[in-house]
């Protein structure tokens, strides 16, 4: 693969990714949370979106966007270590935000985009 080919994936591969995680963004507000961050990051990783349920729960959510099945279903790649890894980016969020003891879940969203752009939704609360 040359260095084009290359930038042009990873280009494509972040159009995506941002894609999913506008529509996820908006299945939230339209069930009453409120977005208070996205793609917070720190040295260990990054939480694609932070938000507020109608509950007051702080909620972390994970989102996977593909746009085939090929190399299988999008929250399959949500495996223990990466929902291990998580937990300490929501702890390390609710910390910074001086949240101690705040309940808190995290959340996975896989958007799958079918060939003529639409799309399907499905979300797992409390992946942990």
């Amino acid at each position: 693969m040359s260095i084009q080919e290359n930038y042009q994936r990873k280009s494509k591969n972040k159009i995506t990714g941002a894609f999913g995680e506008n529509i996820i963004a908006q299945f939230l507000i339209q069930r009453g949370y409120e977005i208070l961050e996205r793609n917070w990051r720190i040295r260990e990783g990054e939480i694609d979106i932070v938000a507020l349920s109608p509950a007051g729960i702080f909620t972390f959510v994970e989102v996977k966007t593909r746009s085939t099945l090929a190399f299988g279903h999008p929250l399959e790649s949500i495996d223990n270590e990466k929902a291990h890894r998580l937990q300490r980016l929501a702890l390390a969020w609710l910390a910074t935000h001086k949240c101690f003891g705040c309940d808190y879940q995290i959340d996975g969203a896989a958007v799958l985009i079918a060939g003529d752009q639409s799309h399907s939704i499905e979300y797992r609360a409390n992946l942990l």
